[in-house]
């Protein structure tokens, strides 16, 4: 009798074993995606070609045509905010009032504060200036904009429209004008 009632302690297992219940899988959250991003700072170097036009208040020297050169500078990236300094020459022969005078080159010493929107650099210059010209040389001041776009680690593509002033140029008793837009391509160091 005693295995009688050992049997009827055990539970019943009518129908065969009971399912196991499984856990329901929990997928890992998505791995926010980083917008891309560049670093800015370091030394950078390039060539770049243009178009200048240049306009006086008399309209005696005014002139258009290519121009192209170097440029060279130092950028340091601080977060979203980029500062730097930049020297460029550009080589010209724009033909001011009709064979009377020639721009030949535009040298220019920038500072640049810009805005870091990852692969691509938007900023503004100021610029001291220097114009040679067949009349003589004369220092004036610059104001532009411009864009940079990261191609690669180490190669930049870029736009430059810059606004260059000369009061009393060379001691003519001309103020003179000349806007420029440059197509850039650089190297970072």
């Amino acid at each position: 009798m005693a295995a009688v009632t050992a049997f009827g302690a055990v539970p019943a297992l009518a129908g065969g074993p009971v399912p196991v219940m499984e856990e329901p899988m929990v997928a890992p959250a998505p791995v926010p995606v980083a917008a891309p991003s560049a670093d800015w700072s370091g030394l950078y170097a390039g060539a770049q070609l243009g178009y200048g036009d240049v306009g006086s208040s008399t309209g005696a020297l005014d002139g258009s045509g290519m121009t192209g050169g170097l440029f060279a500078g130092y950028r340091a990236d601080f977060g979203q905010f980029v500062a730097g300094v930049e020297g460029n020459y550009d080589k010209a022969d724009i033909d001011l009032g009709g064979g009377a005078a020639t721009l030949d080159s535009i040298t220019r010493l920038k500072l640049i504060g810009g805005y870091d929107m990852g692969p691509a650099l938007v900023y503004g210059t100021v610029a001291a200036v220097r114009a040679d010209s067949s009349l003589g040389a004369d220092n004036g001041w610059g104001a532009g904009i411009g864009v940079d776009y990261a191609l690669t680690d180490r190669m930049t593509l870029g736009a430059e429209l810059m606004e260059h002033r000369f009061d009393n140029f060379v001691g003519s008793g001309t103020d003179l004008d000349a806007t420029t837009v440059n197509a850039r391509l650089g190297f970072r160091f």
